[in-house]
């Protein structure tokens, strides 16, 4: 009998993994590469190494990085001292941290 309940247990964890919709990469996944491999110098968008280069809304517009694609490309690239992460990133991991850091600029990088 406990075995009927193991096996049917198991069966319903796997219908309801096979019949969830595909979850479309999350913005938490954008969050995690930011902190892993941007934060370090980038700290709530601003920038340790040259004060004038932040991840802040109007620094990224007056430098024509005002959606997340042009912000992709510097994270895959690079820009001047900094070198490019597209390896580290992983596949679309540069599109992910993109659309976070565009987000983010655009609430003044206040979370919440």
């Amino acid at each position: 009998m406990a075995r009927l309940h193991r096996i049917g247990a198991l069966i319903l964890a796997v219908a309801i993994w096979l019949l969830s919709p595909a979850l479309p990469a999350s913005a938490a996944d954008g969050e995690q590469l930011f902190n892993n491999h941007c934060a370090g110098c980038h700290p709530h968008g601003g920038n340790i190494i040259r004060r004038g280069r932040t991840l802040k809304l109007r620094a990224l517009e007056q430098r024509q990085l005002n959606n997340p694609d042009a912000i992709a490309r510097i994270a895959r690239q690079g820009i001047g001292q900094m070198g490019g992460y597209a390896e580290v990133l992983g596949p679309d991991g540069d599109q992910r941290v993109a659309q976070w850091i565009w987000d983010q600029a655009q609430k003044a990088w206040v979370q919440g």
